[in-house]
């Protein structure tokens, strides 16, 4: 196989890997994960400012102007938090189904995270490998989230195995961004909208959730760590 393959691929089962390492977590842990969300918070905050956002206004220099890549970062946080709305509230009727959707649209979003990994990788190692670390973190939350909202309305039983059909979804999701060609065109508006979606995850799912969970000052310190470390290492890519 093709070397630079490898590394996406790794990254892929690495997230599958995370996926079930939060699950798990929460079956065991539940009542100690809180800090982790935070921290994943800060990771996925400080992807969008201190990584795409500048990444994507370097590449849109030339072809567009600075109004529209920000447009493309609205974009993405408007779509991510329809789907997130438009979900959320078919999962939140009573029923069998409500048992199912929320998972299932976790799921959905460990497959996007997936192929944001394969998409990055064809645009640069370096752009890869900082996606993949937020993806990473981010799918230890993904699990954790997933097994909750399913035991939430349901057995242990259905969370398990919610748990393992989200832990596939990340490296199907890298094999599938591998297979996709992205135009030079194409760059910049993407990684935007990626910046996008992950502002809404980080700002409005995760933060909230984590200092719902534990408001004390420590939760806000993990996320402002979180967000520090991707300044570190942001910074040392460049």
């Amino acid at each position: 196989m093709n070397g630079p393959l490898l590394i996406p691929l790794a990254f892929g089962a690495a997230a599958s890997l995370a996926t079930l390492f939060g699950g798990f977590l929460a079956l065991r842990l539940a009542s100690r994960i809180t800090l982790i969300a935070a921290f994943t918070a800060g990771i996925v905050l400080g992807v969008s400012f201190f990584d795409l956002i500048p990444e994507s206004l370097g590449l849109a220099a030339g072809l567009y102007d600075a109004r529209a890549v920000i447009g493309c970062t609205a974009v993405g946080f408007g779509g991510y938090m329809l789907l997130d709305r438009v979900l959320g509230a078919k999962g939140g009727y009573e029923g069998e189904w409500r048992a199912h959707l929320a998972p299932a649209s976790l799921t959905l979003h460990s497959l996007l995270d997936g192929m944001g990994i394969g998409l990055a990788f064809q645009i640069s190692p370096q752009i890869g490998w900082v996606i993949a670390i937020a993806v990473l973190t981010h799918d230890i939350a993904d699990g954790v989230n997933t097994v909750s909202l399913s035991m939430m309305t349901s057995r242990r039983t259905t969370a398990i195995r919610w748990l393992i059909v989200n832990g596939c979804a990340p490296l199907i999701g890298v094999i599938l961004g591998l297979l996709v060609t992205i135009p030079g065109w194409a760059l910049a508006p993407l990684l935007a909208a990626f910046a996008g979606a992950f502002l809404y995850i980080g700002a409005c799912e995760l933060v909230p959730r984590s200092h719902l969970r534990d408001p004390r000052l420590r939760t806000t310190l993990a996320s402002l760590a979180g967000m520090a470390l991707m300044l570190a290492v942001t910074t040392w890519a460049k």
